[in-house]
């Protein structure tokens, strides 16, 4: 399986102001822009940080998922949430060629934490011998900052000013992140039973 960020977090969808606001940053000089580019890393940092602990898209973009199996034909669970969409589900043959997958074979099932591809017939398009199949998605809560939700977007400057506070230790263990962080952000953690084996 491989997971691919095919569309970036837009730059205008980053608090720069708000960041500079909760760090208190001065403003009105001539050079107020001067950081910028070096809070917008701090915060694309804390979003992918944030993401990866909670398995939530923040930022709406697309994403291709390879696979070269269902888990079962019945449906399969997507590997981020929340999905607004499918785009396309492409099967790809062992001689390389492509063919896109007809969408009145399947459909998104909307969940909070586990969005899963289902079929509307019997079982989902086969996966062809010694091939894969590409399903591309659009995720995440929302285009804007606004659409985020307020605990999450508050992790998110909460992480980013730790990491701008901290930028220069190096002596910090791995996998560190602040408690005020980890408690905002437990509720949209998703567990795992059965080994991931469940769909």
């Amino acid at each position: 399986m491989m997971l691919i960020e095919e569309t970036a977090v837009p730059e205008a969808a980053l608090p720069i102001e708000q960041f500079k606001a909760h760090l208190r940053l001065g403003t009105g000089f001539a050079d107020d822009d001067i950081q910028d580019a070096v809070l917008q890393s701090f915060l694309r940092a804390a979003i992918a940080s944030i993401e990866a602990r909670t398995g939530k898209v923040l930022i709406e973009r697309v994403f291709s998922w390879e696979l070269v199996a269902w888990r079962t034909g019945y449906g399969q669970a997507l590997p981020v949430a929340p999905v607004k969409a499918i785009e396309e589900v492409v099967l790809r043959h062992m001689s390389g060629s492509e063919e896109a997958a007809d969408p009145v074979h399947y459909r998104l099932e909307r969940d909070t934490h586990r969005p899963r591809l289902v079929p509307l017939g019997t079982v989902l398009p086969p996966v062809p011998s010694g091939g894969a199949v590409i399903v591309r998605f659009r995720a995440g809560f929302g285009a804007l900052w606004g659409d985020l939700p307020a605990d999450l977007g508050q992790a998110v400057l909460l992480l980013a000013a730790h990491y701008y506070e901290y930028r220069a230790d190096t002596a910090l263990g791995g996998g560190c992140m602040p408690f005020g962080v980890t408690s905002l952000i437990e509720r949209y953690r998703t567990v795992r039973l059965l080994g991931g084996g469940a769909v």
